[in-house]
């Protein structure tokens, strides 16, 4: 392998040690702001929305079953359903999507 490939991964590697390093020893007292609580708050969340969103409308054969399978397990999500059962509900939902979508006149 080349040696700019190890380095890549090098600075890849510190990068991440530092943005969970940093936070660690920079933040030594609880956070009282409530602003910045209720952010902190939301970040898992809106990290992980942003790194599924793009991969479910890419995962299928159309974005028409991936659109039509991400409105059923947020349906499902809303009404308090389980994680399986999104899970299954939504995969079924893009499946026959995929199956009847070469039959329709687009």
């Amino acid at each position: 392998m080349r040696v700019e490939v190890f380095l890549y991964i090098l600075v890849m590697a510190v990068v991440t040690y530092l943005i969970r390093m940093l936070p660690l020893t920079l933040i030594r007292r609880k956070i009282t702001n409530r602003t910045l609580r209720s952010f902190l708050y939301y970040v898992p969340y809106a990290t992980l929305s942003a790194m599924t969103f793009p991969a479910i409308l890419t995962a299928t054969g159309s974005a028409i079953s991936a659109a039509l399978g991400f409105a059923a397990a947020l349906i499902l999500a809303f009404r308090g359903k389980s994680l399986l059962t999104v899970a299954i509900i939504a995969s079924a939902t893009v499946l026959v999507c995929e199956l009847i979508l070469p039959y329709l006149p687009l």
